[in-house]
């Protein structure tokens, strides 16, 4: 599961905005492992929304989620790639007050092989992206 690294945890102040970086392949294709995400701390989420929520049975680990719909009990929250886990197929409908905040950009930092004049102007066009709740991946997760 994508879970964050612990510098977010201790980087997250009262500021309405904060950076957090993704380790683990559960939000592929959308989030890749080392992608930095900046998050509104303390915005709601709704379907389809890219969120950072607390694990409900391990609280002191931050992961990143997408909200599939609401349910009795909290958000069913998914990851886009199906094949990852942990998510609420593992541990169920997670509390609204475990979800701290919503994504809403994510860069990919440049790889250190990446040093070609092609492979600099992808990632330049690649590198940063807004995080919509209307990608093919909620599409998808609403159509389970």
């Amino acid at each position: 599961m994508p879970e964050l690294s612990q510098e977010t945890e201790r980087g997250r102040s009262f500021l309405p905005f904060g950076v957090a970086e993704v380790t683990g392949p559960s939000m592929v294709p959308t989030l890749y492992h080392g992608d930095q995400l900046v998050v509104q701390w303390g915005a709601r989420g709704g379907p389809g929304d890219v969120v950072v929520l607390r694990h409900p049975f391990q609280q002191d680990l931050l992961v990143v989620k997408r909200i599939a719909e609401r349910r009795e009990g909290g958000w069913w929250v998914l990851g886009d790639n199906t094949y990852a886990g942990g998510d609420s197929t593992d541990y169920g409908a997670v509390p609204e007050e475990l979800v701290l905040g919503r994504v809403r950009f994510r860069y990919r930092p440049l790889k250190p092989g990446q040093r070609s004049p092609f492979a600099l102007v992808r990632w330049a066009v690649s590198a940063a992206r807004p995080v919509f709740s209307d990608r093919s991946a909620s599409r998808r997760l609403r159509a389970r």
